[in-house]
């Protein structure tokens, strides 16, 4: 802005210059021209009258020489031709007829209408130097008797042309100088507009920042002024609003919160009835052993959802720790696969030998959520691939020479996600058909992978496969960065904390996997007489929030597709 405002003031001055300095050098010409022109004109005229009545009729080039150095002898100095009948003097010398113009010799010779002769006069440049040339014819006062001689003057205008090189000059030299202090009053007018500009901006980006209680300083009763007090209305019904959001967030996490307490005791009761339904399901008969798979089934997506929704608790927090260790990638994701019962319809390429410093817990819950995902949306055969990559930036996280990230990706051959969903896949409970109520997984799975990946220092992202199906890939560090480098990540030996400050949560305000009826990762998968075959690793298994065709393992709890 200051580059124009310094552009405009410049263009309007220098307009400003060039015009008033033109039109005061057109002026100032033509009153010199016209005074030096009206003096030299009278006198030439004065003295052509005297010399012709002195002079006889049809007078000799000798008379007339000696009339025209009469006439030379003035002040003026300028120079005169007279020409009679047949005879003009001087013949020779600086000027003579033929220095006349034509043009000027053929009006001085032609009368007008009423028969009368009249002064004329023409500048010209002879040999560069420029020449007032006036002429005219001496006209007798006794009618009858014969006309005396013409008349042409030549006088010097270089006096004149200096006068006005001089004037030019001045007047360059004085728009150049008003040009400058145009240039010095922008620079003034434009620190002073644009300061309250950049206050304006100073307070936006602190705004951004997150400093809500930022307000300008109201000066004045223009439009600045009005500007600044319209951000200031601004601000504070931001702070209102993000005050009232974050009010509604900690009672929803500490909604949350209860609610996982609260279903503590009657979990814990009915995942025992669970098994011992699940135990005596065959004996129930046809019409009771379908009823209690089905409970059974109902209290396992339970317990499911509020493991979910406790690790949610945990990031929303910022309580989820990691415990780190180093790990064989191979190794564990075998385990992962095996414990699920899930080898014979997944394609694992590994390299052996990939180690890498993760929470083992963490990264068997995502892999199993993505290839859960995988096999319920895509269906068999699910390709799970495993590489190092040369480590690229990522935002939150520091990206050090040649240092490298750990790939693993999770493909399938089914129909891929629509583009308008890919999107969303990783928002917390969406569903691309709105229409369903319900689905058999929490809706939490694949935002999970997400913020696991994210307390690793890492990160997820879905895409389509140009031949068909859809890609999870889940990019880590193979060594995290230092705690306080990654966003989130807190103590590794807290756990879930109550976001409210002040409140402290009690030893009951936890549940713990084996309350919930769990295995813990690498364990036995928790089969029931439902065909579930289900193992759940510790962590949330994967959303079925869309629709899509189950493969052949109804283990995998279907992902965000």
């Amino acid at each position: 802005m200051r580059v124009r405002i310094l552009a405009v003031f410049a263009i309007v001055a220098l307009i400003s210059a060039v015009a008033a300095s033109g039109i005061a050098y057109w002026l100032t010409r033509n009153a010199v021209l016209q005074r030096a022109q009206d003096s030299v004109i009278k006198e030439f005229r004065d003295g052509l009258g005297r010399v012709s009545l002195e002079l006889p009729p049809n007078p000799t080039s000798a008379e007339l020489e000696v009339a025209a150095e009469q006439m030379r002898s003035t002040s003026f100095g300028y120079r005169v031709v007279l020409v009679g009948d047949g005879n003009s003097a001087p013949a020779e010398g600086d000027f003579t007829l033929a220095d006349v113009p034509e043009d000027l010799q053929k009006v001085v010779n032609t009368p007008d209408a009423a028969g009368k002769f009249h002064m004329y006069f023409q500048r010209v440049n002879i040999n560069g130097e420029p020449y007032l040339i006036a002429g005219t014819k001496v006209v007798a006062s006794t009618p009858g008797a014969p006309n005396g001689p013409t008349g042409y003057m030549f006088q010097s205008l270089r006096a004149e042309q200096t006068d006005l090189t001089s004037l030019a000059r001045y007047l360059t030299t004085g728009a150049v100088l008003a040009l400058g202090a145009a240039a010095v009053l922008a620079l003034v007018g434009a620190r002073h507009v644009l300061r309250p500009v950049r206050r304006l901006g100073d307070a936006a980006r602190q705004l951004g920042a997150g400093k809500l209680d930022t307000r300008l300083e109201v000066r004045g009763s223009d439009e600045l002024a009005d500007l600044a007090r319209t951000f200031n209305d601004a601000a504070e019904k931001l702070e209102r609003s993000v005050s009232e959001l974050r009010a509604l967030e900690a009672s929803s996490r500490r909604f949350v919160a209860d609610v996982s307490h609260e279903l503590r005791t009657p979990l814990a009761a009915m995942t025992a009835v669970s098994e011992l339904l699940e135990e005596e399901a065959d004996s129930l008969g046809e019409q009771g052993a379908p009823a209690a798979r089905l409970v059974v089934a109902e209290i396992d997506r339970l317990a499911t959802l509020v493991e979910d929704l406790m690790e949610v608790s945990r990031f929303d927090a910022g309580t989820a720790s990691l415990i780190l260790d180093d790990v064989d990638i191979a190794d564990l994701v075998t385990a992962c696969l095996d414990a699920r019962a899930w080898m014979d319809a997944v394609d694992l390429r590994s390299p052996r030998g990939i180690l890498a410093r993760v929470d083992a817990r963490r990264l068997d819950v995502m892999v199993s959520n993505l290839v859960g995902n995988a096999l319920r949306h895509g269906g068999s055969p699910v390709t799970v691939e495993i590489r190092r990559e040369p480590r690229v930036h990522l935002p939150g996280r520091p990206a050090a020479e040649g240092t490298e990230d750990l790939v693993i990706d999770v493909s399938d051959t089914g129909p891929g996600i629509p583009e308008d969903v890919l999107p969303h896949v990783f928002d917390r409970f969406y569903k691309a058909d709105s229409s369903r109520a319900r689905s058999e997984g929490s809706g939490l799975g694949l935002s999970i992978v997400m913020e696991n990946a994210r307390i690793h220092g890492g990160t997820a992202s879905a895409s389509n496969v140009p031949g068909g199906g859809a890609k999870f890939s889940l990019r880590l560090p193979l060594v995290p960065p230092a705690d306080e480098d990654i966003v989130g990540l807190d103590d590794p030996d807290a756990d879930w904390d109550d976001p409210d400050p002040g409140v402290e949560p009690g030893p009951d305000d936890l549940l713990s996997d084996e309350d919930l009826g769990l295995a813990a990762p690498g364990g036995n998968a928790s089969g029931n007489s439902t065909g579930n075959g289900s193992g759940n690793g510790g962590g949330s298994d994967a959303d079925d929030d869309l629709p899509g065709s189950s493969g052949p393992h109804g283990a995998a709890r279907g992902g965000l597709r």
